[in-house]
């Protein structure tokens, strides 16, 4: 398959925090969920891709093409979805299609104007008073107008209603259906991921923990229970956010490892909100051993 983004080797330092050998890709067609907690790189990647950091190191091509000597070609072809708006909040939707056509070759007037019609969009309104579902629609209907093969969305469900949210997710799934496009969907909300992402990466303290189809990752992993004083010892060490509480303990384990598990113990599919969570678990458990070890 023709990848749409391919991001290999990615390093960027701050001060406090960095990405460190960031890899992954997505294929024409298709949906990935970018996920993580908050902190994890999310948004820096996002910010690499579109030249808007400095990468130190690494290669990241959109299209074919490369981020940074062909970041003009990219991002004509290019939509994006931040969590805010990035348009002049006191101009309505008329005026800012006055603004943005002429730096798109492709942009379709046509197809902008049936777009707000289709969002139930007010053509005199200041954007800047939409409601933050009309914001994220207002964003989508731009891309859509300027004929974008692939949009990025940054955490564009965060505090979205219900009903905002599926009907965002409802947009992609028909966008997605020409398998020339793809979305990066990056976003904390894990029930959006299950429901409309093909494919699935986890981003962890600025590393790629997982990347691959989302059918695998939920096959992957199980969430083993039980008394702490049944688990094997061969085992112990293969547990991911071990848990102990007053009756028993919890923790995540590759499916793989449980062929010999003894019947006491009692296992169920993980959700990726349960793998999040087990991760992040696992982290604070090695940061307290590390400390203790001092």
């Amino acid at each position: 398959m023709e990848n749409i983004l391919e991001i290999n080797g990615l390093h960027k330092a701050y001060d406090d925090f960095a990405l460190r050998d960031v890899s992954f890709s997505l294929p024409k067609g298709f949906i990935m969920g970018f996920v993580g907690e908050n902190g994890s790189g999310k948004t820096t990647t996002i910010r690499s891709i579109l030249n808007m950091a400095k990468i130190d190191s690494g290669k990241i091509s959109v299209f074919g093409l490369d981020s940074i000597t062909d970041t003009i070609e990219i991002k004509e072809r290019l939509g994006v979805v931040f969590d805010s708006l990035y348009l002049p909040e006191h101009l309505n939707a008329k005026q800012i299609e006055q603004q943005l056509s002429p730096f798109y070759k492709d942009w379709d007037s046509k197809e902008y104007y049936r777009r707000l019609e289709e969002f139930e969009l007010p053509l005199k309104k200041k954007v800047g008073d939409f409601s933050k579902g009309m914001k994220m629609k207002m964003m989508i209907a731009i891309a859509l107008s300027h004929k974008a093969e692939l949009i990025i969305l940054d955490e564009p469900t965060s505090g979205l209603d219900p009903v905002a949210r599926d009907e965002l997710l409802d947009i992609l799934a028909e966008y997605i259906e020409n398998e020339n496009c793809g979305v990066l969907f990056s976003t904390h909300i894990t029930a959006d991921v299950e429901r409309i992402a093909d494919y699935v990466t986890i981003l962890h303290n600025g590393k790629v923990w997982y990347t691959g189809t989302k059918d695998e990752l939920i096959e992957k992993y199980v969430v083993l229970k039980g008394a702490e004083g049944d688990i094997p010892e061969t085992l112990k060490e293969k547990l991911i956010g071990f848990h102990a509480y007053r009756n028993g303990f919890e923790a995540l384990i590759d499916r793989t490892e449980i062929a010999d598990i003894p019947d006491v113990l009692e296992y169920e599919k993980a959700s990726i909100d349960e793998i999040l969570v087990y991760i992040a678990k696992e982290d604070k458990h090695e940061r307290r051993s590390k400390d203790c070890a001092v």
